[in-house]
This record gives C-alpha cells, sequence and structure tokens, in this order.
C-alpha cells in the first residue's frame, strides 16, 4: 500500500468564499466541484491541492485530511491491525472513491481513500 496524496479539508458552510482568494488570486483552478465540496489545485502538479467542505459526503462530518492510497482494503486492514477504530465504512461512494474514517493520534478525523477504477 502506498500514499498517492494527501489533501487539507477545511470545514466551512460557505465553500464559494474560498474563490476570493484560491482562484482569483492565486489562480488554482478547479479540480474537483460537489456543491459540498469544492477541491482547487493545479492540474500539473497533482500534489498542489486545498478542499474547502460543508460536510465529508454522504452526510458524515468533514475529515480534516484526505489522504488517498493504492490499495485502501490494505490500508483498512493495517490501521485495524494497528488497532485504530474505524469510524466510517468502508463505503463505495457514489462519486467513485471508496473510503472510509479513521482518527488519528491527535484526534484529527482522516479520509482514507482510493478511487473506484472501472
Amino acid at each position: 500500500m502506498k500514499v498517492k496524496r494527501i489533501v487539507a479539508n477545511i470545514d466551512t458552510q460557505d465553500i464559494t468564499a474560498a474563490k476570493s482568494i484560491y482562484q482569483d488570486v492565486l489562480e488554482l483552478d478547479i479540480l474537483m466541484d460537489h456543491d459540498w465540496i469544492r477541491t482547487y489545485g493545479s492540474p500539473e502538479v497533482e500534489q498542489v491541492q486545498i478542499s474547502f467542505a460543508s460536510q465529508g459526503g454522504s452526510n458524515t462530518p468533514t475529515p480534516e485530511l484526505s489522504i488517498e492510497v493504492d490499495d485502501v482494503d490494505a490500508a483498512l486492514e493495517r490501521m485495524k491491525s494497528a488497532g485504530f477504530t474505524i469510524e466510517y465504512g468502508p463505503a463505495d461512494e457514489p462519486w467513485g472513491v471508496r473510503r472510509f474514517y479513521v482518527r488519528d493520534p491527535f484526534g484529527k478525523l482522516i479520509n482514507i481513500l482510493a478511487h473506484r477504477h472501472k
């Protein structure tokens, strides 16, 4: 299992407010927009991403971080083996990811995900 990407998620009820700095000033593109989450970043540099979300999707709390891995089921088993409590999932979401939530040792809610391939 390898980590492919880490994205910070900023919890806000006004995801449109981020546009004034992240798109208008910093000229980042909107990479994803599902009404409840909007991700800004650079298509040329995948590591440059930040998300603003009013929820975590599927009516879950907004996680502080999203960590994309190449094998979410392997990550899930490793988390369980390490004694971490799974707080949500695993779930196959309608927007094309398989994911679960876990809290890190600092109490931060982490979304571990992999994109499903057809």
